[in-house]
């Protein structure tokens, strides 16, 4: 049901992070939230990808803008009452660019965002072709994401693509240097084996978030696996999508080709269901209430 945002949602992911690992679907619009509220997501992580394929039907390759995904971001959390961390991609710009970023990101009731290292346009984490700012840049754009905080709980996590590009000791190196920066967890992003996901957790402090992306350069490790490894957070962020897309097109090309939906009666939410999804019945029994108490 639709409500103001968690107060301070950074604190409860914390909370969160203290108890083992945390397991965030990818959600990519409200409806998408709270399905995966409704099927018991404590948390919940917006893929920047996943948003841009879904509301601009277009590659992830910087064409959302700030407003664009902090509107997302906000509708999100007002349906789903769980902390939610979310991309944002380079910051959209530089240092001031990300300062703006936190500012709008947090007003909308995210528990945290995290910033890439890469250079924009940015690509897909586990594409090749990436190219990295300089260790410095980012550190800095960091310190500015940190000092643009209002709520202290707020995350600002710091992903780095330069496994691609440096190794993994390039890869490394730059997130120890994040962590001096103020960082409050780092995102390696690419990593290709569970060796290199230990080697990468003995070498740095702090909480660490897993990319778990399927047909990438990472092989398939579950939660559990992760939280074995050492990691904090671990995020699923376009495989919603994915099943969503792969049913869309197998139903449209049957609807076109039958001219009818009855072989998917089975296969879709009933009303009631899609009803009790979205909570329906509940905002009119609101409507009664508030009625009922202006009336006394």
């Amino acid at each position: 049901m639709i409500q103001a945002p968690l107060l301070s949602p950074g604190a409860e992911l914390r909370r969160q992070m203290s108890e083992g690992i945390v397991v965030m679907p990818g959600v990519f619009n409200a409806l998408s939230a709270v399905a995966a509220y409704r099927q018991g997501a404590r948390s919940l992580y917006i893929s920047g990808g996943a948003t841009t394929n879904a509301l601009l039907g277009v590659p992830d390759i910087a064409l959302i803008t700030l407003d664009e995904l902090a509107g997302q971001a906000a509708r999100i959390c007002q349906v789903a009452p769980v902390p939610i961390l979310s991309d944002a991609d380079t910051g959209f710009g530089e240092t001031w660019n990300t300062v703006r970023t936190v500012i709008e990101m947090e007003r909308a009731g995210l528990a945290g965002i995290h910033l890439e290292d890469q250079v924009s346009p940015k690509r897909c984490g586990h594409l090749d072709g990436k190219e990295v700012i300089e260790a410095g840049q980012m550190a800095s754009k960091i310190r500015a994401a940190v000092d643009a905080k209002r709520d202290s709980s707020f995350i600002i996590c710091a992903r780095t693509d330069a496994r691609a590009l440096e190794g993994l000791a390039g890869s490394i190196e730059r997130a120890r240097r994040y962590v001096d920066a103020g960082a409050d967890a780092i995102f390696p992003e690419g990593l290709q084996s569970e060796a290199e996901f230990a080697e990468f957790r003995a070498a740095v402090e702090g909480p660490l978030l897993a990319n778990m992306t399927e047909f990438g350069k990472t092989p398939l490790i579950s939660a559990s696996r992760f939280q074995e490894l050492g990691y904090n957070m671990v995020i699923f962020p376009v495989t919603a999508l994915r099943v969503m897309l792969k049913s869309l097109e197998e139903f449209y090309g049957d609807l076109l080709e039958t001219g009818t939906q009855a072989g998917w009666m089975d296969r879709m939410r009933t009303r009631a269901e899609l009803y009790a999804t979205i909570d329906y019945n509940a905002y009119g029994d609101q409507d009664i209430t508030w009625a009922e108490v202006g009336k006394g």
